[in-house]
């Protein structure tokens, strides 16, 4: 029996299809085609060369972080189209700033805080350690800056000279720290009930869901910590302008009167109050590196080359095999989440696993666990925390270095390190944790929706959000969050060789700063990552020079390397931004992270639970 030829309309829609995948193969063969040739072209042209007499430019762009959030791929397709991604690594200042000290190519520094959008107190500490060790060179460092907030100040002031636009400002304001409370729109006009456990009077990061403005406990914690950190800043600015710490405090707190005085003139008060050395305009100030440096007569201005690029000439020069030991630094910041997450989140699969690695790496031999984390879920937290315990049980020494932040559930990961390192301006504390559930049966009622069955036991659908919650399950809920409390306050216990009794004295929930914590036996000993390293070497017995550091992150394809790599070359730039290539891809869905997410509230339970048990501080100034 033979077959009947196939219908007009069938035909007809085999033949789009072929259309449309032939289309298809066409764009991604030709997308192919091109960006291997990005990377013949890369491959080929000549490398340039650093001129003689250069300085090196340092301007922030956006967030300082410890590690990318974006992928390594679609940075380098930002560069190549002259639009970064707002982030700047802070390893990366501090590398260029150590390179620059020895480098004979670099003659001094300049500064350029503007387009610095935030920075944590910690890191500046950082940055000040780093340009301490610069100074020993002789070489000089001057800052610029059409107008300052009080970090891109300070990062000026860690300059020998400041210069200023003289139409703009800086502005020196103290700390702040204001929420929004959702009680009466929850409770009152939506009708959701809001059902917080907790241990700890202190815990105030799900304040805002039960109540309308602050609780004392929450006032007073803040202030002490806030307060200690503002002493730290002003201490560090007077010390950077030999000015005096109680004038700089008198000027912020008569700040009208100052500026009624000068007449609104920003600059001249600040040239008044010696924040700055000069008031110039930006032609002004690049005549003045040109007569101090070298003309570049193609830009018409002084010869100078950005830090990118700077580090890109020190990683081509830099040795192409080291066989020392290696003190390996895994980074952890962001939230804390369950799951495999991306870099600048800290998740309990994802986190867990680069510690694996370090572990499992013949070559290392000590970690440092860098820790910029606010907390969050207690699963994830506690996935990290064993991992840390597996690398000390196989005899390789772990040091936490803290950040900004690291509190709650970032003291949860780093209490079971040999030893832990924290700025004075770095937060910490916050150990405790609270459990959040919310059901809305009046919500419905509002609406005219009621909600009724039957279950075979007393706690089946006792979770359902859509019921209200039993006497019962709060007690069991509360149950639970109490043993989690004696769980964490236990483990830092025996980490700090102390009886749980001791640590609840300093935990509950309350935030210290670094300074606070190790007066309190929460931190070992204070400084920065620098610190740290050199404790790990040393508790693996590593000579002074005799090891390498490393960053554990996730590795890149060698086709990945390629093209990042490919990237850095300035003729591999002008053909993709000419070709538009980058635009194209940096537009297509899902290649950009649109907004970070709250994830204690988003994601999911962990551990079976049927609501979030969560160690979470939101203590960012």
């Amino acid at each position: 029996m033979s077959r009947s030829a196939p219908g007009p309309l069938l035909r007809f829609a085999r033949a789009g299809w072929n259309a449309v995948n032939f289309t298809r193969r066409l764009v991604f063969n030709a997308i192919f085609l091109f960006i291997g040739l990005i990377v013949l072209v890369a491959l080929f042209s000549g490398r340039p060369k650093l001129p003689e007499r250069s300085a090196l430019v340092i301007a922030p762009q956006g967030q300082v972080v410890e590690q990318f959030s974006a992928d390594p791929f679609e940075r380098a397709l930002s560069k190549a189209i002259n639009q970064p991604l707002p982030e700047t690594q802070l390893r990366d200042l501090v590398r260029a700033l150590e390179a620059a000290a020895t480098d004979s190519r670099i003659e001094r520094v300049v500064i350029r805080p503007d387009q610095m959008t935030g920075i944590g107190f910690a890191a500046l500490e950082e940055l000040a350690r780093a340009v301490t060790e610069f100074r020993k060179s002789g070489k000089q460092l001057v800052a610029y800056a059409d107008g300052m907030d009080q970090k891109q100040y300070y990062l000026a002031a860690l300059a020998d000279e400041v210069y200023l636009h003289p139409d703009g400002m800086v502005l020196l304001e103290g700390l702040s720290r204001y929420r929004a409370y959702y009680r009466e729109a929850l409770e009152d006009k939506l009708g959701v009930d809001v059902h917080l456990f907790r241990v700890g009077e202190y815990k105030s990061a799900a304040e805002p869901y039960i109540l309308d403005a602050a609780s004392p406990e929450s006032r007073e914690a803040d202030l002490y910590w806030m307060n200690d950190l503002w002493r730290h800043f002003l201490a560090d600015v007077a010390r950077l302008r030999s000015l005096d710490a109680d004038a700089l405090q008198a000027g912020i707190d008569d700040f009208a009167a100052r500026v009624e005085s000068v007449a609104g003139d920003m600059g001249k008060l600040a040239l008044e109050q010696k924040l700055v050395d000069g008031l110039v305009t930006q032609d002004q100030f690049r005549d003045l590196m040109v007569e101090r440096g070298v003309e570049d007569t193609e830009t018409h201005s002084f010869r100078q080359v950005s830090m990118d690029a700077y580090l890109g000439f020190v990683d081509r020069e830099r040795p192409a095999f080291d066989a020392r030991p290696k003190v390996a630094i895994v980074v952890a910041q962001g939230e804390i989440a369950a799951g495999d997450l991306p870099p600048g989140t800290v998740g309990g699969v994802s986190t867990s696993r680069l510690l694996r690695d370090a572990r499992e790496d013949a070559d290392v031999k000590a970690v440092v666990l860098r820790v910029d984390s606010p907390g969050g879920g207690v699963f994830p937290s506690e996935q990290i925390r064993r991992e840390v315990e597996l690398i000390r049980a196989v005899g390789k020494p772990v040091v936490v270095s803290m950040g900004n932040v690291a509190a709650s559930g970032g003291y949860w990961i780093s209490m079971n390190a040999d030893a832990i390192y924290a700025q004075p301006t770095t937060i910490t504390g916050s150990i405790g944790i609270f459990g959040l559930f919310m059901t809305i049966p009046d919500t419905l009622a509002k609406i005219g929706v009621h909600v009724d069955g039957v279950a075979t036991t007393k706690i089946a659908g006792a979770f359902d959000p859509t019921r209200p919650m039993s006497v019962e399950v709060g007690k069991t809920i509360q149950a639970i969050i109490d043993q989690g409390y004696r769980q964490f306050i236990g483990k830092v216990a025996a980490a700090r060789e102390t009886t749980p009794e001791a640590i609840d004295q300093v935990a509950r929930g309350r935030v210290w700063s670094g300074t606070q914590a190790e007066a309190r036996g929460l931190v070992d000993e204070l400084g920065g990552l620098h610190d740290a390293v050199a404790e790990a070497a040393r508790r693996a017995t590593l000579p002074s020079d005799g090891y390498r550091v490393q960053y554990v992150e996730k590795t890149l394809s060698p086709f990945e390397q390629a093209l990042v790599n490919a990237g850095r070359n300035a003729t591999v730039r002008a053909l993709m931004a000419q070709a538009g290539l980058p635009t194209l891809l940096l537009d297509a869905p899902g290649t950009r992270e649109l907004g970070k997410t709250l994830r204690l509230l988003d994601s999911p339970p962990e551990g079976g639970r049927p609501f979030k048990a969560v160690a979470h501080c939101f203590c960012e100034p």
